[in-house]
């Protein structure tokens, strides 16, 4: 469905971020990116979802398609509208609005709002709390549940690409643990891809197919979950263990030099 070919990204005609980035995306596939702070993951979700000239960002190099179609060149809403969703990293909401209005928002661009009444409930089915607080300002939720609401308004546009910029951010683990085991049920019964861009290395390749690392603009190493899961590399520096299986403190870690084998 969506491949990402070459691609170089420039900020501001100076500031060199993705350096020859390709991976795709499959039909029904899920798929991370993973990778330290300031690795480029951002910056590819938003070079596929037309929110990059916002942010004065260039692609400059490359291609990216979508269904045979190439669509770096479109607007956000043309790739909203072709069937690509970005939910972005911080969970913007129209804080003023009630958690049934932003969904309603969300709607409008799926037939012209025909649909809204069915998939409201829809929504409700997959996140039980927000029908509790359909009347609430979306500004006083908590954290899960404006991570619930912005995935729940991002799926009321029916996309055939979910894609989730750190949605465990701030979150506590059992409230990642349940919107990822949302996501899961979700992407099962709407036979959703999705792209997911997660530091928390172990929820993202519990929930995806395969996934990408990414340092320093570049990806430097790809495979299955399972492969990444038993790769030393990733056990090691976003799993947190050691060869013999054992969990290294945070400091430790800062101070272990890392090994740059994957641009070796």
């Amino acid at each position: 469905m969506l491949v990402v070919n070459n691609i170089e990204v420039i900020y501001s005609s100076v500031i060199l971020v993705l350096r020859g980035i390709s991976f795709k995306v499959e039909d029904g596939q899920a798929v991370a990116l993973m990778g330290p702070n300031g690795a480029g993951k951002s910056t590819t979700l938003k070079s596929i979802s037309g929110l990059l000239r916002s942010e004065n960002g260039d692609i400059t190099r490359g291609s990216i398609s979508w269904e045979d179609t190439r669509i770096d060149q479109y607007s956000a809403e043309q790739i909203v509208r072709a069937g690509i969703s970005q939910v972005i990293e911080a969970r913007p909401l129209f804080r003023h609005l009630t958690v049934e209005e932003n969904l309603r928002v969300g709607g409008m661009v799926y037939k012209a709002g025909r649909e809204i009444k069915h998939d409201i409930e829809k929504m409700y089915g997959y996140f039980p709390r927000l029908r509790d607080m359909r009347n609430r300002t979306s500004g006083y939720l908590s954290g899960g549940e404006q991570q619930m609401l912005v995935i729940g308004r991002a799926l009321m546009a029916h996309p055939k690409l979910l894609m989730l910029d750190e949605p465990s951010l701030g979150l506590a683990p059992l409230l990642v643990e349940e919107i990822f085991s949302i996501v899961h049920q979700i992407r099962q019964q709407e036979r959703l891809s999705v792209l997911l861009v997660e530091q928390n290395a172990k929820a993202a390749l519990d929930l995806v197919d395969y996934g990408y690392v990414m340092e320093n603009g570049r990806i430097v190493l790809d495979g299955s979950a399972e492969q990444l899961k038993s790769n030393e590399d990733i056990k090691e520096f976003y799993l947190g263990l050691s060869q013999l299986g054992e969990r290294k403190s945070y400091r430790e870690v800062k101070r272990y030099k890392r090994r740059k084998r994957w641009l070796g």
